[in-house]
């Protein structure tokens, strides 16, 4: 029994320093560079911001929140429609591929995949939709985001059903910030101290 209780002893101990040696190892050389600190994850960093989104006609069309998550790795967007549609996008850059990508879900039941680049300023993302019937053809999308000048984003949404040799526009976005409120009840505007 003394062996026994003098062998589970030492045993605890041999794990105890094991344990103790790795928790050191790896509290002495934290990797210093976090995961996602390439510049190419900055580069739809334009997007960022609470929005208030107009089609092409100038009528609000519903609002949109941009931010970081996850580590400062994904761009997630949850937008609201004016009729009350809801949906969230997810955006990653993949170092792998060395393109972005885009998954796109909604209160509707779509599923939107995107892929593509950040280049001449422009986010630019395709992909395709299943055909809803048997016989139909699938439809590619092409969606690109372009910084204005003035500090609004345009968002440009075409389709097209013959291969990507025509596009038709789906929708022409807006986007423009939405103030942030103040934060000590005083009225937007009014000096802070």
């Amino acid at each position: 029994m003394r062996v026994t209780l003098s062998l589970a002893a030492t045993l605890l101990a041999i794990l105890g320093c094991l344990h103790a040696s790795q928790a050191l190892s790896s509290d002495a050389a934290p990797d210093p560079t976090p995961p996602c600190a390439a510049p190419e994850f900055r580069q739809f960093d334009f997007w960022l911001g609470n929005w208030e989104v107009r089609d092409a006609g100038g009528q609000v069309v519903g609002t949109n929140l941009v931010e970081r998550k996850f580590g400062d790795c994904v761009v997630q967007e949850n937008w609201t429609g004016q009729k009350g549609m809801r949906g969230s996008s997810f955006n990653i850059y993949s170092p792998a591929t060395r393109q972005w990508h885009q998954t796109w879900v909604d209160d509707h039941g779509t599923l939107l995949e995107l892929d593509g680049e950040y280049r001449d300023g422009k986010m630019v993302l395709v992909g395709e939709i299943p055909a809803k019937h048997e016989s139909g053809k699938s439809v590619r999308q092409r969606i690109s985001w372009e910084k204005q000048a003035d500090g609004q984003v345009r968002q440009l949404w075409e389709t097209s059903g013959d291969g990507g040799r025509t596009w038709t526009v789906a929708f022409d976005g807006w986007y423009s910030r939405i103030p942030a409120a103040p934060r000590d009840g005083a009225p937007s505007g009014t000096p802070r101290r």
